[in-house]
């Protein structure tokens, strides 16, 4: 048996997506696989009949949300597989003591990393729409600077959303957008808010950090754009980001390497010369799925384990 409180490998299991999380594509459940069916732990009152019939054909069945408790009680004398850092406390502790709990990553975030044909097909179609979204952005961008019109990073985020938005596939942003000019992008995850955001008054860089989802994929991008005039120290810099990223991206490397060693390829060019930065340089991402998905992550700044070994297929941002 198995017990999986993971919202996004229950969702890939399932093949369903939900909007109980902001951002993410995954509803509230439990799944709790047995030897002849697997029990699925929702709001029952979001599943109409229709896709109900749908799932038992699929071996799945509907439980409330709330009686996963009273149905793990009833387990004894088995095994339970379940991941320690995807699980709580409170589900573990109304095992029977009989139940022998075996601890290890779900076997289902290792084949849901690896994306298929189709899967990468379908990513490929929802890149493009995020790339002709990005055109009118930046369209935008460039005419209304042009136009000396007062941008704030607030516009930055709500322009990007709303061409986003445009796409006939599109469901949401993958994440809060980060658009942060000059000091404010130096901050790791940075969010402007009503309270607190600049203006791109004057020359300088934009970063903007932002993704959507989309019914055929997921979608997480970063570009920085030049306000103005940039200087001497930020062409040179970014000059050397492009020379990552192109390192990286032409990299052959051996099959089934850790990807957290694939990281020193990437910042060679910036080691080189003394630079670095405390930010990994990319992760997983999910098929219209979460913008963050493991097991794979690409920094050095992270252990070097079985399960974070690249495959192909495997859909990591850079």
């Amino acid at each position: 048996s198995q017990l999986i409180s993971s919202l996004d490998d229950i969702a890939w299991l399932t093949n369903l997506r939900g909007n109980d999380v902001n951002y993410n594509p995954v509803f509230l459940s439990h799944l709790l696989i047995l030897e002849d069916k697997a029990l699925l732990f929702i709001d029952q009152k979001k599943a109409n009949s229709e896709l109900e019939k749908k799932l038992n054909l699929d071996g799945f069945w509907l439980k409330n949300y709330d009686e996963i408790i009273m149905e793990l009680e009833k387990l004894a004398n088995t095994n339970l597989l379940i991941e320690p850092s995807k699980m709580t406390a409170l589900l573990i502790n109304s095992l029977d003591k009989s139940v022998k709990i075996i601890q290890e990553i779900n076997p289902s975030t290792h084949l849901k990393a690896v994306k298929n044909t189709k899967e990468i097909a379908h990513i490929q179609d929802a890149m493009i729409e995020d790339g002709v979204a990005l055109c009118k952005f930046f369209a935008w961008l460039e005419e209304a600077i042009e136009n000396k019109e007062l941008i704030s990073e607030l516009d930055i985020d709500a322009k990007a959303s709303e061409f986003r938005a445009q796409s006939k596939h599109y469901i949401s942003d993958s994440f809060a957008t980060i658009a942060g000019f000059n000091e404010n992008a130096a901050y790791p995850h940075y969010k402007a808010t009503k309270e607190s955001f600049a203006y791109l008054k004057k020359d300088g860089l934009l970063l903007i950090d932002s993704g959507g989802q989309y019914k055929n994929g997921t979608t997480d991008i970063t570009r920085v754009v030049p306000i103005g005039k940039a200087n001497a120290e930020q062409i040179h810099d970014y000059t050397l980001v492009l020379k990552a990223h192109i390192a990286i991206s032409s990299a052959i490397f051996p099959k089934d390497i850790a990807m957290p060693l694939l990281d020193a390829i990437t910042r060679a060019p910036l080691w080189k010369e003394q630079i670095d930065y405390i930010h990994g340089t990319g992760h997983g991402v999910g098929y219209f799925l979460n913008v963050h998905e493991g097991p794979q992550v690409l920094s050095y700044l992270s252990p070097v384990l079985e399960k974070t070994k690249a495959k192909e297929g495997m859909l990591t941002s850079i």
